[in-house]
């Protein structure tokens, strides 16, 4: 064992010079320092703490979003005119820009834990800037354009809040090390007490953060109502084109229980399904009418829509990565597909006994259609044969005329108002976004007999969230994905969750006094063993967590010194006890 403590000495050294080398350029042995942090190098901390911490957040809401990426690339389609994966670069440059953060973040806690002197190197000043540069940018952009998304988060900590509470207790438990560790070596006690009081009201705030946490998957299991419908939003547009017929044959595939389908009127006033305001983005438009590609959908007759290839480009774009798992038959069948009817869906769910619901978008002014869209809808949905029941109708306007003339449909409305409003227009089905009502809202409905479908619901732990509050039916784009989600993804009671709760803060308390005494142990012994005086540099030294030789040299010196002037032991055996030649008065190697 003596033979190899060079080499351990080396390697610590080695060790500590790529973490203040890599944090501050300081290589050598001589640019390091366990003095103070200065003021400017603690406000630098600080700012890396808070770019971290805005990362932390920027990072788990581009996670969560992941349901709404479809959306998010729509949106900027409408805005730039080109079909574009735009999470790709936000999702690269987040998991870049966080990474590095996060490293620095520990490299600077590892510099606490060993007592070096915090000071980053000006490159990395001018990273940590900009990332946070970056970042804040990023918050304002989404708020100003796409500011609705922010509800994601609320509504993923009913998913996550229990397990985000259980790494954050971890995460804090462990830093108990630091902090017994900056109690043991500093010499002030306002400091110490100013670093514990902070410390342990971040605890106890984490031991009490369950009291407000609230998810409706804590509950009893048998209170769990049964699963909820999906409806197949543009039919299931990652196995095909959206608002074809062969997606909403591969949506009946996945066992759905209704079909959704965007809806324009054409010029001849047929209804056809068509999400965008232009045929653009999925069809081959302009091939086939070059000069009318930015022409209005509703301008065009219904035989010049059904020339038109809407599967091409479902092939090239990719949108939802699936293309390159599609069979060779598959990919036949997707680039052939035309645009469809409204009574081409109406009559595929009627063959099939299944709910449709669709979003109406009325023509232009100018229109032939444009005062007669209800009547023409209306009329396709009366000749196509398909039971009126099995029909949602959303558009609000001259809906009792509707009411009337076909008294068998569902009205649904697409407006949050309050359940005596909605029986009083003779509503009975509420069509949301998922962000638009509460597990409460959702019970409270439930109770006065207005079933509720939210849309659009792509990911599993979302309509799990919604299963627990009891919706009735969810409209996804992904019921590929959730047909795989027989049960809520978690689901435990009341007390399961408590006892996971108090056992979880039990063990962290235990954890960290054992902690704190450990790092302590010296400190608490002496005072404990009814001792009034002893030497402040023999806690000091005992307590010291990898000082630097020399300050060790002098700090040993300093307590013989102390033990001699107390007559414990004569200096020559004093200075050998403590590894030191006595002649030469430098430190033996071991």
């Amino acid at each position: 064992m003596v033979k190899h403590q060079p080499l351990q000495v080396y390697e610590r050294q080695l060790c500590l010079s790529c973490l203040t080398g890599i944090y501050g350029c300081r290589w050598k042995r001589y640019q390091r320092s366990h003095d103070d942090t200065t003021k400017w190098e603690f406000l630098w901390s600080l700012i890396l703490f808070f770019t971290f911490s805005l990362l932390l957040v920027w990072f788990y809401f581009w996670w969560e979003a992941h349901n709404d990426y479809n959306e998010f690339n729509w949106f900027l389609y409408n805005r730039s005119g080109e079909w574009i994966d735009g999470t790709v670069p936000i999702l690269a440059t987040t998991a870049a820009g966080f990474t590095y953060i996060a490293f620095l973040m520990i490299l600077a806690l590892c510099h606490i834990a060993v007592g070096q002197q915090l000071n980053l190197h000006w490159l990395h000043k001018i990273g940590v800037s900009t990332a946070l540069l970056t970042t804040a940018i990023g918050f304002i952009s989404v708020n100003q354009t796409w500011g609705e998304e922010w509800a994601v988060i609320p509504v993923s900590l009913q998913a996550t809040g229990p397990f985000l509470h259980l790494g954050a207790l971890v995460a804090v438990t462990a830093l108990a090390w630091l902090v017994a560790g900056q109690v043991a070596r500093s010499e002030k006690t306002m400091f110490q007490v100013v670093v514990l009081l902070l410390y342990l009201s971040v605890l106890l705030g984490l031991y009490m953060a369950p009291l407000s946490i609230t998810s409706p998957c804590i509950m009893e299991h048998a209170n769990l109502t049964p699963r909820p419908d999906v409806i197949g939003h543009q039919g299931a547009p990652m196995l095909a084109p959206e608002n074809t017929i062969l997606s909403f044959q591969r949506a009946l595939q996945m066992n759905v229980s209704g079909l959704e389908a965007d809806v324009a009127i054409s010029l001849d006033g047929v209804p056809f399904l068509m999400r965008d305001g232009t045929m653009r983005r999925t069809t081959d438009v302009e091939k086939v009418f070059p000069a009318r590609q930015l022409d209005d959908a509703s301008s065009f007759n219904w035989t010049d829509l059904h020339s038109l290839n809407a599967g091409q480009w479902f092939l090239k774009e990719d949108p939802f990565w699936t293309v390159q798992s599609m069979a060779q038959r598959e990919v036949m069948l997707v680039g052939n597909q035309s645009v469809c009817s409204l009574e081409q869906l109406l009559r595929l769910a009627t063959l099939h006994n299944h709910t449709v619901v669709f979003d109406l978008r009325r023509p232009p002014h100018g229109h032939p259609c444009y005062h007669s869209w209800i009547n023409d809808t209306l009329g396709v949905i009366l000749l196509s044969g398909i039971p009126q029941h099995l029909v949602m109708w959303t558009p609000d306007w001259d809906r009792e005329q509707v009411r009337q003339v076909a008294p068998g449909l569902q009205q649904t409305s697409v407006e949050k108002l309050p359940p005596q409003v909605l029986h009083q227009q003779g509503i009975s089905r509420l069509l949301l976004r998922y962000s638009q009502a509460s597990p409460d809202d959702i019970r409270e409905f439930s109770r006065s007999n207005v079933s509720v479908t939210l849309y659009t619901v792509n990911e599993p732990w979302l309509f799990s969230v919604l299963w627990c509050s009891g919706v009735s039916s969810v409209s996804s784009e992904a019921p590929n994905i959730l047909r795989k989600v027989p049960y809520p993804i978690w689901l435990m009671s009341p007390d399961e969750y408590c006892l996971i709760w108090v056992a979880a803060d039990l063990i962290s308390f235990t954890v960290v006094i054992g902690i704190f005494v450990f790092q302590n142990y010296h400190i608490i012994r002496w005072r404990l063993s009814g001792m009034h005086s002893y030497n402040p540099e023999q806690i000091m030294l005992s307590a010291a967590v990898r000082r630097s030789s020399r300050d060790l040299n002098i700090m040993k010196e300093k307590l013989i010194f102390s033990e001699v002037s107390n007559g414990v032991g004569s200096a020559e055996d004093l200075y050998m006890e403590n590894g030191f030649d006595y002649y030469n008065n430098e430190g033996i190697s071991h």
